[in-house]
C-alpha cells in the first residue's frame, strides 16, 4: 500500500548523498518533496505540515562526519520523526482476563471479518474466546460470523430466533439489542471463557442512531477495549470518521482493515495523530489468518527502505514447517529434490503471503516494482506441476512431447512455459548440487552469490 511514498521518500534521501553538510537550501527542497509525497499519500495536512516543521528544526545545520552521509543522517531524522507519530498510547490488547473486546465500525470495513481474525489469533495464543454476533440490524453480519465461527472452530453466540425476528432491519428496538447483550454477557461468565468479541453494530455512513446505538451497547457492556475497525483505503475522510466514533464511544484503539490494498496508506499516519488513540492491528490479506499486529517501527522501516526481517522471521516462524525443511534440505543434499518436492515448497511460500509483500521485508528491496517471480506466475507453475501425474513429478525424464503437449492442454498453459519450467528446475538442480558437493558450503555460497552482494 505505501510502496509509491516509500519510493518517493528513497528518492529524497539519494538527492541528499554527497553534500557535505545539511543546509537549510538543500533541506527546504527535501522537506518540499517529502510534503508532497505525504499530501499525494493522503496524509492530513495539519499531520505534515507539523511533521515537516519537526524535521527542518532538527536538520538545518547538522553537520555530517565522514562516516555518515547527509542523506543518512536526514533519514535518521525522518525514522524518528515518523515514529513520534504513532507514540500515542499503548498498542497492546489489555492482559485483564476476562476481556471484553468490542468491535465498531462502518459496514464494508471490514468490521466482521476482523473479528474472527481477532478470535482466531487469540485461539492460536491459547485464549477461550466466544464471538457475540451483536450486528442486529443486518443479518448477513450474523451469518458472517457464525461461517468465520464453524471454519475456525471458534463459539459464537447469536441472537435466537425470537431476537432476530423482532429486530427491524435498519435499527434494532433498543430493548431487543440490551437483552442479548446481557444473555451474552451471562454466556461467557457462565462459559468461563477468556476473551469474548462483540461485534456490534455498523452502518453505511455515521448518523446519529448508529451513534446512539453504540454508546448504549458499550455502556452496558463495560468494554475493557473498543476498537475502531477502519478501511485503510479510506485516506483523509477516515480521521473525520474516526473522531466521530470517538466522540461516542471511550475508543481504546484502532484496526486497520485491507492493509494489503494498493490505496495510498496515509491513513495510517493520520488517525493516530489525530484522534491519539493507537492502531493495535492490521489486516494484511483476505484469509483469517492475515491478521498482525501492528509495529509503527517496522513499518517506519519499511517505508524508509530499511526492510522488516523482524516481521519475515515471524511469518517464517508461524508458516514454515521446520521438519519439512529439514528433509528438503537432505534432498537437495542428495540430489533427491524432484517437482513434488518443489510443489510443496511453492505452498509452504504462498502461506507467507503475496511475493511483493515479503519483498518489502528485505532491505533494499521494497520498490523492485518489476520483480519477474510475480504471484500469478506461482500459480501458473502450480496449475503445470498440478497437471502431471504423481510418477511424472518424481521423474521429470519421463515428461516427452506428447506428455508435455497434455499438461499444457491441461493447466491452461503453453507448451513453451512447460518447457521453460522444466528448464529451470534442471538448473536449479544442477546449482545446488554444485553447492552441496563437498568443500566450505559457505564459501561457494559467497560465490554464487558474488555478483548480487554480501549474502548477510
Amino acid at each position: 500500500m505505501l510502496s509509491q511514498l516509500a519510493e518517493k521518500f528513497q528518492g529524497v534521501f539519494s538527492k541528499l548523498r554527497g553534500y557535505g553538510k545539511l543546509t537549510e537550501s538543500n533541506v527546504a527542497d527535501a522537506l518540499r518533496e517529502v510534503r508532497m509525497a505525504l499530501l499525494a499519500a493522503d496524509v492530513n495536512y495539519k499531520v505534515t505540515k507539523d511533521f515537516c516543521e519537526r524535521v527542518k528544526a532538527q536538520a538545518v545545520g547538522e553537520q555530517v562526519s565522514n562516516a555518515i552521509r547527509p542523506g543518512d543522517m536526514f533519514v535518521k531524522i525522518v525514522h524518528d520523526e515518523l515514529l513520534a507519530i504513532f507514540q500515542a498510547g499503548d498498542g497492546a490488547l489489555s492482559a485483564k482476563r476476562p476481556l471484553r473486546v468490542a468491535l465498531c465500525g462502518l459496514n464494508g470495513a471490514g468490521k466482521t471479518t476482523t473479528a474472527g481474525k481477532l478470535a482466531l489469533m487469540l485461539k492460536k495464543q491459547r485464549e477461550k474466546v466466544l464471538l457475540v454476533a451483536a450486528d442486529l440490524s443486518r443479518p448477513a453480519a450474523v451469518q458472517q460470523l457464525q461461517t468465520l465461527g464453524r471454519q475456525n472452530e471458534i463459539e459464537v453466540f447469536a441472537p435466537s430466533a425470537a431476537d432476530a425476528a423482532k429486530a427491524k432491519p435498519s435499527t434494532p428496538a433498543a430493548g431487543v439489542l440490551q437483552e442479548h447483550l446481557a444473555k451474552a454477557l451471562n454466556y461467557a461468565a457462565d462459559g468461563k471463557f477468556d476473551v469474548t468479541i462483540f461485534d456490534l453494530a455498523g452502518r453505511t455512513e455515521i448518523n446519529a442512531a448508529l451513534l446512539a446505538e453504540l454508546k448504549s451497547a458499550t455502556a452496558l457492556l463495560a468494554a475493557d477495549e473498543s476498537l475502531l475497525v477502519a478501511d485503510a483505503a479510506l485516506g483523509q475522510s477516515a480521521v473525520e470518521v474516526a473522531k466521530a466514533f470517538h466522540g461516542a464511544v471511550p475508543l481504546t484503539g484502532m484496526v486497520l482493515a485491507k492493509f494489503d490494498g494498493d490505496a495510498k496508506g496515509g491513513a495510517a499516519f493520520s488517525l493516530q495523530s489525530v484522534t491519539g488513540v493507537p492502531i493495535k492491528f492490521i489486516g494484511t490479506g483476505e484469509r483469517v489468518d492475515q491478521f498482525e499486529v501492528f509495529h509503527a517501527d517496522r513499518l517506519i522501516q519499511r517505508l524508509l527502505g530499511m526492510g522488516d526481517l523482524y516481521g519475515l522471521a515471524e511469518k517464517v516462524a508461524g508458516q514454515i514447517d521446520l521438519e519439512d525443511a529439514e528433509q528438503m534440505e537432505r534432498k537437495l543434499r542428495t540430489a533427491e529434490f524432484n517437482l513434488q518436492d518443489f510443489l510443496g515448497q511453492m505452498r509452504q511460500l504462498k502461506k507467507l503471503g503475496p511475493v511483493k509483500n515479503l519483498l518489502g521485508m528485505l532491505p533494499g528491496m521494497g520498490n523492485m516494482q518489476n520483480f519477474s517471480l510475480d504471484d500469478k506466475a506461482l500459480k501458473r507453475t502450480e496449475a503445470i506441476i498440478c497437471s502431471m501425474t504423481f510418477q511424472e513429478r518424481r521423474r521429470p525424464d519421463l515428461l516427452n512431447a506428447r506428455r508435455r503437449q497434455r499438461i499444457a492442454t491441461g493447466s491452461g498453459t503453453s507448451v513453451t512455459e512447460v518447457n521453460d519450467l522444466l528448464h529451470r528446475f534442471r538448473n536449479m538442480k544442477k546449482m545446488m548440487g554444485k553447492l552441496f558437493k563437498g568443500g566450505n558450503q559457505e564459501n561457494k555460497l559467497k560465490r554464487m552469490l558474488g555478483g548480487l552482494g554480501s549474502p548477510g
